[in-house]
């Protein structure tokens, strides 16, 4: 009997977890396959640990791995995946954008013989603008990239107990999953879907941990950045060039009448700085990520283990 394990994320889902628990088991059970349900908590506050340490005892399916504290919503997933043990491993949100059906969809597509079957949000309930800015991001990242990106893909889907094997060979402490992916393989099929609201609470997503995810998309999978420093530098370089050069024929010339003004000074300083701050802002994000693979942390530091 082949195997599927299912990786569900958490941080203070205790509205949403009992429901998902509960809608995973009725359809898993009405299956030819054996599952294991493999939860991830990122040391939630609102009693969402608890829960799952309840219904663990009870049901010998449900694993649960706890955190020591929040190590966000990219390294845990990743971990979690990493702990499967089925024929083939799915990853499903806990706040159910991702439709609970699509489970089915993930395996029979799976049985056709693809390795990796990813989720594409065709369209979405969210916010339209906020639909649209990631939309807008997606087309931007696969347009500098240096591999192909697929557009409104969120990482949840399904994968093949080869690939996740891959995986563990792989030694990214901070990796960018939706990335990874197409670093290895182009062969991917994807399922279409309406993504719906969330059920209950409010996204853990915001601002910020968005545009660190963005970041890091064009961090990990673009040579553009350092490409455009290069050809801003020289550029740039060849400007002041040309107008130290000019002003100094015209002092040449015209030696006793010429006047250097203010003006050139302060564009020509104010200019350049402005180009170095952004450049160094890109070394720098590229520096920092160095520096996260050289500490060689671990994905998550787990403070409890339960049913494995």
């Amino acid at each position: 009997m082949k195997k599927i394990s299912i990786v569900t994320p958490t941080f203070n889902e205790k509205e949403n977890i009992p429901i998902l628990y509960e809608e995973i088991k009725s359809l898993m059970t009405k299956q030819q396959y054996d599952y294991e349900h493999i939860i991830i908590d990122n040391c939630s506050t609102d009693g969402t640990a608890d829960f799952l340490r309840q219904i663990s005892k009870i049901d010998k399916k449900v694993k649960v791995i706890i955190n020591y504290k929040n190590f966000g919503h990219i390294r845990s997933p990743m971990h979690a995946m990493l702990q499967s043990t089925g024929d083939a491993c799915i990853l499903m949100n806990s706040d159910f954008q991702d439709p609970v059906y699509m489970i089915l969809e993930y395996i029979n597509k799976w049985k056709e013989g693809y390795k990796i079957v990813l989720g594409q949000k065709k369209s979405s309930d969210e916010n339209k603008l906020i639909f649209l800015l990631r939309k807008f991001f997606y087309y931007f990242i696969k347009k500098i990239s240096n591999i192909n990106l697929i557009e409104n893909i969120t990482g949840s889907g399904i994968y093949d107990k080869f690939f996740i094997e891959e995986l563990k060979k792989i030694n990214d402490p901070y990796p960018y999953l939706r990335g990874l992916v197409f670093e290895l393989t182009d062969e991917v099929a994807l399922i279409q879907f309406n993504q719906p609201i969330r059920r209950f609470g409010k996204s853990k997503n915001n601002f910020f941990t968005l545009i660190d995810l963005a970041i890091l998309g064009i961090i990990k999978h673009s040579r553009l950045p350092l490409r455009m420093m290069t050809i801003i530098g020289v550029i740039t370089s060849l400007l002041s060039l040309l107008i130290g050069i000019f002003y100094l024929i015209y002092k040449l010339l015209f030696w006793n009448s010429f006047e250097p003004g203010v003006s050139p000074l302060i564009v020509g300083f104010f200019f350049l700085g402005s180009v170095q701050i952004l450049l160094l802002g890109f070394i720098g994000e590229y520096i920092g990520l160095i520096l996260i693979h050289q500490k060689k942390i671990p994905l998550v530091l787990e403070k409890e283990r339960i049913n494995f």
